[in-house]
């Protein structure tokens, strides 16, 4: 049973700008599958309702960073602990180069000046 709710709003939304390393892009699809479910997909599940990721694949268009990670946060706590776990797995700086993390937080602006955000 699920205890953790799915939706939460995000206090910190963070953009992790990586690199896949030669190693990583060494494995065949199956070893880097196993690899996510195995050592990442564990520390989601620890995190779930307090923690999400989205994932895009940007080495079509850019040859710097082949990914970015967007981690939703319900909290800055949650995050810090987040990365704490990744910081010990193999996805950090061993199968992907962190080159760059930029935290930010939705329409800050907006609620800095008790103002309703732009809407498209």
């Amino acid at each position: 049973m699920d205890t953790h709710p799915t939706q939460f709003e995000a206090a910190l939304t963070t953009f992790f700008m990586v690199k896949t390393s030669p190693e990583w892009l060494g494995f065949t699809f199956e070893t880097r599958l196993a690899h996510a479910r195995e050592t990442f997909q564990p520390i989601l599940d620890e995190f779930k309702g307090r923690v999400r990721l989205k994932w895009y694949d940007v080495e079509f268009y850019t040859a710097k960073i082949s990914d970015i990670w967007m981690i939703e946060s319900k909290d800055h706590h949650s995050y810090q602990l987040f990365c704490e776990k990744l910081r010990e797995t193999p996805f950090w700086d061993r199968f992907f180069l962190v080159h760059d993390i930029f935290p930010g937080e939705l329409n800050a602006w907006a609620k800095n000046y008790e103002v309703e955000a732009l809407q498209s």
